[in-house]
C-alpha cells in the first residue's frame, strides 16, 4: 500500500490540473460542467477520506491537533465555495469570480498541507503508520465518492 502522503500529493496534483482546466473554460459549457463535476466529486471525497485517515490520527496527537483542526476548517471553507458555485449560473460573472476565490483558497490549502502540515505529521508518524493511514485513505475515498454521487 502507498504512503498516505504520496496518495494525497497525487490527488493534489490532479486537482491543480483540474482547476487550471476549469479556469480556461467559458460560460455555461459542457466542458465547464464536466470539469466542475469531476473536481467537486474528487475534491470532496478526497477531503472526507483525508479527514477520516490523516486528520483523525493528527487530532489524536496533542502535538498535531492544531494543524489537523486548521486543515479540517479549511476543508469546510472550500465546501462552502463549491456549494456557492453549484447555486450560481455558470455563465454569470459571479461564477468565475467565486471560482477564482475557490481556486486561490484551495491551492493555498494544498500548498500549506504539503509544505507544513505533512512535514509536521511525517516527523511524528512511522513508516508503518503512514502505510496504515494510506490504506484507510485508499479504502475511504471510493466509498466517499460513491456517497457524494448518491447525494447529488
Amino acid at each position: 500500500m502507498a504512503d498516505i502522503f504520496e496518495l494525497l500529493k497525487n490527488d493534489h496534483d490532479d486537482h491543480r490540473k483540474l482547476l487550471k482546466q476549469l479556469s480556461e473554460t467559458h460560460g455555461d459549457s459542457e466542458d465547464r460542467r464536466e470539469l466542475f463535476e469531476k473536481f467537486k466529486l474528487d475534491a470532496l471525497s478526497h477531503a472526507n477520506a483525508e479527514e477520516q485517515s490523516l486528520y483523525a490520527a493528527m487530532l489524536g496527537d496533542p502535538d498535531l491537533q492544531d494543524e489537523g483542526s486548521h486543515s479540517t476548517a479549511e476543508h469546510h471553507e472550500i465546501e462552502e465555495y463549491i456549494e456557492e458555485l453549484e447555486d450560481t449560473d455558470m455563465s454569470s460573472p459571479g461564477w468565475i469570480a467565486t471560482f477564482e476565490k475557490l481556486r486561490e483558497r484551495y491551492e493555498h490549502h494544498i500548498d500549506e498541507e504539503e509544505e507544513e502540515t505533512f512535514a509536521a505529521a511525517k516527523k511524528k508518524f512511522s513508516d508503518d503508520k503512514r502505510q496504515e493511514l494510506g490504506a484507510i485513505f485508499a479504502k475511504r475515498k471510493p466509498a466517499e465518492k460513491e456517497e457524494e454521487r448518491e447525494a447529488a
